[in-house]
């Protein structure tokens, strides 16, 4: 018998935020269910920190035994911030915590920490753009930076306090940001502002890192390039140059605290690959000897974190046989600990590994596809089945990390695929810009491809199912719509069925964001039609399970009700669940502990053999 379902979906995760001075490590943990703050002392301790109503996050609060954290209720993504002081005496509930800056009706991000100081995005001026603000700790004294109308994905604060750096979300599509460095010692309302790279130019830039002296800026970027390498910025002169690149993968850098080391990180077919390289000459130094098949950068995860004095870095890293744990590496050496064991509440044989597939389209692209396939499947009748897992996004990659609902499919018996569309990340500028506004339909056909390529795989095409959640659940939901004979069923969560009233209906601020990835409503309406699951709904045959939770601020509960009332109203199968504490997905393990196996039923009864 193959892995135990129930010990999948309750294997517990972990995370790593932050290290402080002495060596303590600000992790994650979901053993109560939800994401909820620890601290891992450097012999190994582990003290729970936060007890709160829902998943949260935090960073130490540098030269101070303190955390800031972020919080949201039930899911609604509209963050709060809150002071920790440590030790805590207890995990802390949400009244035992210092508010910092709360507004429940707005959103506050939190974007970079400093000795004394903070800084956070909030869209309290409008509720759509976002505003960055630096806040003094000790004073409680705010400074707006108004730049206009944007979004922005990242802050860095220079060491000498005079300049922020910011990623400023693109005009030109989601997939794009540009950096721009504000002087703080300028009049506030009135900063000069430096840009750094160009604002409408289709880039990636992200990771910002200073030089301790503050002189220059340490960005991954792919400006000019097909692949993003790493580069540096001197602001003076504003000299731009290249120190790592790779001219066949993603290569992304995160800084040491005294800039003499760079640690580097290969993005290969979604395994990472870590060098420590020198920080001034970009030469390399040495391998730190990460697990095979893991990854330390896939999306969900915080970056890398420096202890301050340079000696180790702390990761998060998840992989098929490490499901979520928090490792460090030694600088000097390369080597890495893992300081959390999250393999352990398996207590089984080892999960799915994936193979790595090319798969070719009939206007000859190929698409990346990770396969796995359990040795010892649950159910015998399900060999031969294929469920096809579409990720969220699309400006995203599907990673070779621990997903558990691949993990759960692959051990019921099903062959799952998880292909990486065109519009995802990982493999170039060109193909994630090939599903923009009027290619989204492009992005759909890759599915046809894939599931022509099921033969090839042994499996039967006439027993075949999409599952995806968000832009996947889309991705489920058109499958359905515009192939109608090629599905057999399909399973959507928190996915949009019609690109109008999604747009219509979701959160301001997300509206803003999206419609440069999908186009606007005012330019783009008819084709947004054309493109949407729910105008096609008469040619929609297989039956469908849908996922939805009901705080969800991104796709509104009012897309998955839509789509149900249509397919209900006709007589066919289309099962809804509503989780009244989720927003957008399944942040919590009861929940999942209830739908999944139910949608795994669901699954069963139209794929079994």
């Amino acid at each position: 018998m193959g892995l135990d379902l129930q010990r999948l979906l309750g294997v517990t995760l972990y995370r790593g935020f932050d290290t402080d001075a002495g060596g303590a490590i600000l992790a994650g943990s979901d053993e109560t269910g939800s994401t909820q703050l620890i601290e891992i002392t450097p012999a190994g301790a582990v003290t729970a920190l936060t007890a709160l109503p829902g998943p949260c996050s935090g960073r130490y609060l540098p030269g101070e035994r303190a955390v800031i954290v972020s919080h949201d209720d039930g899911g609604n993504e509209r963050h709060q911030l809150s002071l920790l002081p440590l030790p805590a005496g207890g995990p802390a509930g949400l009244d035992d915590l210092q508010p910092l800056v709360r507004d429940p009706r707005f959103i506050h991000l939190l974007a970079d920490v400093a000795p004394g100081r903070v800084c956070y995005f909030t869209n309290r001026r409008n509720g759509v753009a976002f505003d960055p603000v630096v806040r003094d700790l000790a004073t409680g004294a705010e400074r707006t930076i108004a730049l206009g109308d944007h979004s922005y994905s990242e802050a860095a604060l220079s060491p000498d306090g005079r300049r922020l750096a910011l990623a400023v979300d693109s005009p030109v599509t989601a997939a794009s940001a540009h950096v721009v460095v504000v002087d703080l010692a300028g009049e506030p309302g009135a900063e000069p502002v430096t840009e750094v790279t160009t604002p409408d130019a289709l880039e990636q830039n992200h990771l910002l890192c200073w030089l301790p002296d503050s002189s220059a800026l340490i960005v991954t970027s792919n400006s000019g390039r097909e692949f993003t390498g790493v580069a540096r910025y001197t602001l003076a002169g504003g000299q731009w140059e290249w120190i790592v690149t790779d001219d066949t993968a993603d290569l992304s850098g995160s800084l040491s605290p005294d800039g003499t080391l760079l640690l580097v990180e290969r993005n290969d077919d979604g395994a990472s690959a870590l060098t420590l390289h020198d920080g001034a000459s970009g030469a390399r130094l040495r391998a730190v000897d990460l697990p095979a098949g893991c990854t330390v950068y896939d999306g969900p995860l915080p970056p890398p974190r420096w202890s301050p004095d340079a000696s180790a870095v702390t990761m998060s890293v998840t992989g098929a046989r490490l499901p979520g744990d928090v490792l460090t590496a030694a600088a000097a050496t390369g080597t890495v600990r893992l300081l959390t064991r999250s393999a352990a509440s398996l207590g089984g044989p080892d999960t799915v590994v994936p193979e790595q597939h090319r798969v070719p389209t009939a206007d000859g692209e190929l698409v990346p596809c990770l396969v796995y396939r359990a040795a010892d499947p649950a159910d015998p009748a399900l060999a031969g089945s294929a469920v096809l897992v579409v990720h969220g996004g699309p400006e995203a990659q599907a990673k070779q990390n621990f997903s558990p609902y691949v993990q759960v499919l692959a051990a019921a018996g099903h062959t799952v695929l998880v292909p990486n569309v065109r519009g995802s990340t990982g493999y170039g500028k060109r193909w994630y810009s090939m599903d923009d506004t009027g290619r989204r339909l492009d992005s759909v056909a890759d599915l046809a491809a894939l599931h022509a390529y099921l033969p090839q795989l042994g499996l039967d095409q006439a027993r075949a199912a999409l599952w995806g959640g968000s832009y996947g659940g889309y991705m489920v939901l058109a499958g359905l719509a515009f192939q109608p004979e090629l599905w057999a069923a399909g399973v959507d969560i928190v996915g949009i069925s019609s690109l109008v009233s999604f747009l219509e209906n979701t959160s301001a601020y997300r509206r803003a964001y999206r419609e440069r990835e999908y186009g606007t409503l005012a330019r783009d309406r008819e084709f947004l039609r054309s493109a949407s699951p729910l105008t096609r709904i008469d040619q929609v045959r297989a039956p469908l399970f849908i996922i939805h939770g009901a705080n969800d601020p991104r796709v509104p509960l009012s897309e998955a009700e839509q789509i149900h009332a249509a397919l209900t109203s006709r007589g066919q199968e289309c099962e809804l669940l509503v989780y009244p504490d989720e927003g957008h997905g399944l942040a919590r393990r009861h929940n999942r502990e209830d739908a999944v196996p139910k949608a795994l039923a669901f699954l069963a009864r139209h794929l079994a053999r």
